[in-house]
């Protein structure tokens, strides 16, 4: 039986992750407040959020910024996790 979480990042109830995709209490928080789909939507945030800001994610100070715009795009914790201003993807029209 698939597990269903009520999802903080889309705001709905969907199939839950497997296993907490992160260390730590964190971890197992956001095992327990995101789907499968919001860890997704949050990968592909996540790569703009590196590219944009030229992150390494060997760096443990990186690391540190990567977590708080984690805790904003998922928990709205924070001021960190959304697009810039006039962001505009790669190939957008808009």
């Amino acid at each position: 039986m698939t597990r269903m979480v009520y999802c903080k990042v889309l705001k709905r109830e969907a199939e839950g992750l497997e296993n907490p995709p992160y260390p730590g209490d964190l971890g197992i928080r956001i095992y327990e407040n995101v789907s499968l789909e919001g860890w997704q939507e949050w990968l592909k945030r996540l790569t703009t959020i590196i590219n944009e800001n030229q992150l390494n994610t060997a760096d443990p100070a990186n690391l540190q910024v990567i977590e708080q715009h984690l805790l904003g795009f998922i928990f709205g914790e924070g001021n960190l996790g959304q697009l810039p201003p006039g962001f505009k993807a790669a190939g957008s029209k808009k």
